[in-house]
């Protein structure tokens, strides 16, 4: 047997992260407590604006090329993955600004209101003794940071796959931190358990499908290669009932990632009780990570079962639409509306995914790289709203008044979610409108009427809540928005900016994907 060569030089934004993850592992081993903090902030940016610039250094020496397979055809260095690691990068680094925050209000030395959203030592029992001498001893949580950087890596490598094995071992190493850091929460440390708890469980049996799929569609082709399943199936024109099987294995394990019906029930639960910025991180990072890792299966490994996959998904992406709009009318807490909002956003992506040509794939590409950023940002508001105990305000009936006490706070929140509603001049009219486009000329026109449906009753959820912040009286001890360091800020406002120029300006970033909508095979 020969080994394989190792292509380090196209590996290298992976490889620095988890290089960084690495460290910061070390880190919390080895160094003081009070050195902990800094250094892994430091690091965590340092590796991902580094690992940015290799994907940077990457895309300019590809050129007008497609790219390339490399370590032995295990990971696809193409236009899709530098486009997609591009974006997962930027959003780790805003995301890690965010958990970075931990400033207390001078007016509380104790901490009491202070913007930590995490537990001072997640191994304590909730309300326990050791939990309130550590509360009281202000420690602070920083094993965050790597198991961070483990996800990012994961995120990374997950939608780069060329092999179903590498695909597998990536949705792994991002899941597993993930389960994790929605346990993490200073506050409602029940809440932030069971969340974390029913994510692991259900995460695990959407990977047992996942790989259970994996190894139907090898009994059907022999090979774990994407582009050797399509081989396969090209070059047998006998029954494909194996094939089909194992791609609906598949199917389901990447239909949970993306929080699709009908296996969305964890969202609304885990995006409620984890950190919110870890919230924030996952809404945006693992939808880019997941349905860039579907695109590839379809796109590559799948395109001659279209006949199969198709038809389910399009019933699935009308009722991810239907449901994730509908449900979210009824919702009384923002956290679980923005929940519901992302079931519903999942939906409008697929449209995308199902038009199955390559105006689809720029038009999903551009559709999460904007979607990310506008709900990292949604999440970063949430997260500066607070009662009068310090803890986070999400009650809706509570935010009455909000917009007209906080004018910034409450036209930042608005832009968001007339982004999300799909209103011109944000970045949602543009991507809304380019997946219906190619979902159209994917001849998926039903569909797409069901998704200008869906959006208009979105639209409902999305300006009630403006109207809430700005038209309606506050009610007794109103909650405050807690101005946050520059950390959040930087958060807050790049994302705010980014949303609404996307929407002013969108060709450059347009053409952008319509340049990377090219995979290797």
């Amino acid at each position: 047997m020969t080994a394989p060569s190792v292509e380090y030089s196209q590996l290298a934004p992976m490889l620095i992260v988890f290089s960084v993850a690495v460290a910061g592992v070390l880190v919390e081993a080895f160094l003081p407590r009070k050195a902990r903090y800094p250094s892994q902030v430091a690091l965590s940016l340092t590796g991902l604006v580094v690992a940015l610039l290799a994907v940077l250094r990457l895309a300019r020496d590809l050129g007008d090329g497609v790219g390339q397979s490399v370590v032995a055809g295990a990971v696809d260095i193409d236009r899709p993955t530098l486009f997609l690691q591009g974006t997962i990068l930027l959003i780790g680094v805003l995301s890690v600004l965010l958990i970075a925050e931990r400033r207390a209000p001078a007016e509380s030395p104790d901490g009491a209101v202070a913007l930590d959203a995490f537990t001072p030592d997640a191994s304590t029992v909730p309300g326990s003794v050791a939990e309130k001498v550590a509360t009281k001893a202000a420690l602070i949580q920083t094993e965050v940071f790597p198991l961070t950087m483990f996800a990012v890596g994961g995120m990374m490598l997950f939608p780069a796959a060329g092999d179903f094995l590498t695909m597998f071992v990536a949705l792994e190493v991002f899941s597993l931190p993930l389960y994790l850091m929605c346990g993490l929460a200073r506050r409602r440390r029940l809440l932030s358990q069971e969340a974390a708890l029913k994510y692991f469980l259900l995460g695990a049996f959407s990977s047992a499908f996942f790989l259970f799929g994996i190894a139907m569609l090898y009994g059907y082709a022999g090979t774990m290669s994407l582009t050797g399943i399509q081989q396969a199936i090209a070059n047998r024109a006998g029954d494909t009932t194996l094939a089909m099987v194992g791609t609906a294995l598949v199917t389901v394990g990447l239909l949970f990632k993306v929080g699709a019906v009908p296996f969305h029930s964890w969202v609304p639960d885990v995006y409620q009780g984890a950190p919110t910025p870890i919230t924030g991180f996952m809404a945006a990072a693992t939808k880019v990570a997941a349905f860039g890792a579907m695109l590839r299966v379809f796109y590559v490994a799948l395109p001659a079962l279209q006949h199969g996959w198709r038809p389910v998904l399009w019933v699935v992406a009308i009722l991810t639409m239907v449901v994730g709009t509908v449900t979210a009318v009824t919702q009384t807490d923002v956290k679980r509306m923005l929940a519901y909002s992302a079931v519903a956003h999942a939906g409008f992506i697929m449209t995308g995914v199902i038009a199955g040509n390559r105006p689809g794939l720029s038009a999903t590409l551009f559709y999460l790289f904007a979607y990310a950023f506008s709900t990292l940002g949604a999440f970063a508001v949430v997260s500066v709203v607070r009662d009068t105990d310090g803890a986070e305000e999400t009650s809706m009936a509570r935010w009455a008044g909000l917009g007209r006490r906080y004018p910034l706070v409450g036209v930042v929140f608005s832009l968001f979610l007339l982004a999300f509603a799909g209103i011109p001049l944000t970045s949602g009219f543009v991507s809304k409108f380019a997946v219906f486009k190619a979902a159209a000329q994917g001849g998926a026109i039903p569909l797409v009427v069901v998704g200008v449906v869906a959006s208009a009753i979105a639209a409902y959820f999305y300006v009630r809540v403006i109207v809430l912040m700005f038209f309606t009286d506050p009610p007794p001890d109103a909650p405050e928005v807690i101005t946050p360091s520059a950390l959040s800020v930087a958060t807050i406002t790049l994302t705010a900016a980014i949303t609404f120029a996307l929407g002013a300006l969108p060709q450059p970033l347009l053409d952008l994907a319509n340049g990377a909508a090219r995979f290797l095979s």
